[in-house]
């Protein structure tokens, strides 16, 4: 991380406490230590949290990371400085960023703000997010927005409707008053994003099953996703492919390196159940995909952010567990359209999860832009219904 020198910022807490808080940036391996205790603090009581891994945090802001090869960031925590004798406690954190390739791309300096978390105290609160608008304005920004963490690729979005039930597989998480911390001190909301609950207790309408049908009567062949060796390396690079073509016009999205997908890619390789991951290819190439994960939260609920021995221990008996999945993508390309390769790899991707020997019980699909309609009729169609809202802010500098 960036090294700068400490902003401070002192503060009472709340009226019936006699403790203050300091906003410190980041710079030493304390601090980042702390940096990654935040979370356990501010979700102590919340039973649908589900911990990050602490090493993925930890790595994302390493300055091995490839965004340091076209962004900056400096991160800042708030500490409790209730006395000096008594230990450093971090009740808040937040990343500021700026993503070359975002601007590039918009044509405008934005500047994002990530990583938030934040015990409930609105004075805390707005001190991290003034603090990184600060930095950002000093970095040259006019605009910042969030929360994403360095960019849309990774976690983003707050939860701002649906706190019933714990978060699937790569979703965000967050108390209920974080939207409160934005909407009472000037932010505006830029886009909202859904989340879309698949029962698969009910049959999906016959016109799935004819597209699957006249697809193939096209020409167009399906299979599952390979998973190993040389085979998996040539499904992933098609797919990053395929990514960059159908959703690089996504809003405030930046391509990845091939580089950065394929190391992604390799992350989730062994967390990857074929029968629901259906490809497709016209004349062997790959013009398709239905990408949907098993629900490994279910397991990481109970390993604490740490896979060590104990935590690998955990994971693999709590993964049996595992009731649910979430589809992370549909893609067709737009020239394959009227060869129904949309349709036909729903149908492919949902008859795999009710497979005789699965556990999968329910489905989501996240999460889809509020104004990217065709994608929205094309679920609502199939039978998702919108269960989870999500929100990103921003705000002029």
């Amino acid at each position: 991380m960036n090294p700068l020198p400490h902003s401070t910022y002192s503060s009472e807490i709340a009226a019936d406490s006699n403790s203050s808080f300091q906003i410190i940036s980041v710079t030493t391996a304390a601090e980042k230590a702390l940096f990654l205790d935040v979370p356990e603090i501010v979700y102590a009581n919340d039973p649908q949290w589900v911990p990050p891994l602490r090493n993925s945090i930890a790595n994302q802001l390493a300055e091995t990371n490839p965004f340091f090869q076209y962004g900056r960031l400096q991160a800042f925590i708030a500490v409790e400085t209730q006395s000096t004798a008594s230990p450093p406690k971090p009740v808040g954190r937040i990343v500021a960023a700026v993503n070359q390739r975002l601007i590039d791309r918009e044509g405008e300096n934005i500047g994002l703000f990530g990583y938030f978390e934040c015990i409930q105290n609105d004075a805390i609160a707005q001190s991290l997010l003034d603090t990184a608008s600060q930095w950002l304005r000093s970095q040259g920004m006019d605009k910042i927005r969030g929360p994403i963490d360095l960019s849309t690729h990774n976690n983003c979005l707050f939860l701002v409707d649906g706190f019933a039930s714990p978060p699937m597989i790569m979703m965000p998480y967050n108390p209920p008053y974080y939207p409160q911390f934005m909407e009472q001190n000037g932010w505006q909301k830029a886009k909202d994003a859904y989340a879309y609950h698949f029962p698969l207790d009910e049959p999906l309408p016959k016109e799935f099953e004819k597209a699957y049908h006249f697809a193939c009567k096209a020409g167009v062949t399906f299979r599952p996703i390979h998973t190993k060796g040389k085979d998996f390396e040539a499904d992933a690079i098609s797919l990053y492919h395929l990514f960059n073509k159908a959703f690089s016009a996504n809003w405030s999205s930046t391509p990845r390196t091939q580089e950065e997908f394929l190391e992604e890619a390799k992350s989730l390789q062994d967390l990857v159940d074929p029968d629901v991951f259906p490809v497709a290819e016209y004349n062997g190439e790959m013009i398709g995909f239905w990408m949907a994960l098993p629900d490994y939260n279910i397991a990481l609920k109970h390993v604490n952010g740490k896979l060590n021995w104990l935590g690998i221990l955990k994971f693999l008996w709590y993964r049996r567990r595992i009731d649910q999945g979430r589809v992370i993508a549909i893609c067709a390309l737009p020239e394959y359209r009227r060869k129904r390769v949309a349709l036909a790899l729903i149908y492919l991707g949902m008859m795999g999860g009710i497979k005789k020997g699965k556990p999968y019980q329910r489905a989501e699909l996240s999460w889809v832009y509020e104004d990217n309609f065709p994608s929205r009729k094309l679920i609502e169609t199939s039978g998702g219904k919108i269960y989870k809202t999500y929100r990103i802010y921003q705000k002029a500098l």
